[in-house]
């Protein structure tokens, strides 16, 4: 490969949708590619498809990678380099992500949290580049977060810390997928507005405009409420709601210089932005208040590629400090995982 910048390989898997590139120290992406997950086929084919598109980054870019981020939601084990079940991909519980991807690429690799992954991203290379602390939330298939205290990422004892789609809005509200009933995940996430929509479609839809459409997502949503349909007006506001609910908590907690909000739901812009901005300023207490502010990402859809880099790259560093070998077994090709019950790394 061409000589080039000093680069790493990142692997975002999300629920939705894998995403791949080459994330340079500068913080660009290179030979960024983005697939759908089709999560129903399982890690056994998921995991080799993401790989190859890996490979195929790597020679796209003409730059040789010096280790991989890996991005995912938990729950995970980032010491180990294990996910443990993360709980948009059903049937991935105990793959040894990590050793996988040093076997496939032959560099050392490192798993990440993907909203903790995307507020290194954001906090070295977006939005909150010139905050001492910031909280953040991607809004997505499910909701992730993740914090930086004092100019330090904070990942929790075992790399899951800043669960915020885990919050707890509504006592004894909606199921969630951890498990628990009335989490911020169950009410204002992509996949919760769409399905509280189609609930309410089917309650009392007669009239909205949401009725005619062959199915409805979360964008149909904030597209009929800005259009004046009564029903998914209700819709947005609960989700406003909410979502200001768990901000102002977070804000009042953590007293941040930002609050970066990510992820799909946010491509509604100033129609999510104003409304919830304007309401945490007016629910916080009064410091906190003054010292907050909320804002989208900077890095768009590359949060967490951006941020699986960071995390990498911090490895490296990490690894250079403390003397430790970078050597990874040769790569291999992309093979599928072991099956359920086999070792942690």
């Amino acid at each position: 490969m061409a000589n080039g910048p000093r680069a790493v390989l990142s692997l975002d898997i999300g629920g939705t949708k894998l995403a791949v590139g080459v994330v340079t120290e500068d913080g660009r992406t290179h030979a960024l590619s983005v697939e759908p997950t089709r999560r129903e086929e399982g890690p056994g084919v998921i995991v080799p498809r993401l790989f190859g598109m890996g490979q195929r980054a790597i020679a796209e870019s003409g730059l040789a990678v010096e280790a991989v981020g890996i991005s995912c939601g938990g729950p995970l084990d980032a010491t180990t380099g294990v996910l443990t079940g993360p709980l948009h991909l059903p049937g991935w519980v105990d793959l040894p992500i990590v050793d996988l991807a040093e076997r496939a690429f032959g560099v050392p690799a490192v798993l990440a949290n993907d909203a903790t992954a995307g507020a290194l991203g954001e906090f070295r290379y977006g939005a909150a580049r010139d905050a001492a602390t910031m909280v953040y939330l991607t809004i997505s298939t499910g909701i992730g977060g993740g914090a930086v205290i004092d100019g330090r990422l904070h990942r929790g004892a075992a790399g899951n810390g800043g669960e915020f789609g885990h919050v707890m809005v509504r006592t004894g509200g909606r199921p969630c997928l951890c498990g628990r009933r009335g989490c911020l995940e169950g009410y204002a996430s992509g996949t919760s507005i769409a399905l509280r929509a189609r609930e309410a479609v089917a309650e009392r839809g007669e009239g909205s405009s949401l009725a005619q459409l062959p199915t409805v997502r979360a964008e149909d949503v904030v597209a009929a409420a800005a259009a004046g349909d009564a029903l998914a007006a209700d819709l947005w506001d609960e989700t406003l709601d909410v979502l200001s609910t768990a901000l102002t908590d977070l804000v009042n907690v953590f007293e941040p210089d930002l609050v970066v909000l990510g992820g799909g739901v946010t491509r509604s812009g100033d129609a999510l932005l104003v409304p919830v901005r304007e309401r945490v300023a007016a629910d916080a207490l009064p410091p906190a208040a003054a010292a907050s502010t909320v804002v989208l990402a900077g890095l768009g859809d590359a949060v967490c590629v951006v941020g699986a880099g960071a995390v990498a790259f911090d490895r490296l560093d990490q690894l250079a400090a403390t003397g430790a070998a970078t050597a990874a077994p040769a790569p291999t090709a992309p093979t599928a995982p072991p099956a359920k019950g086999a070792h942690r790394v």
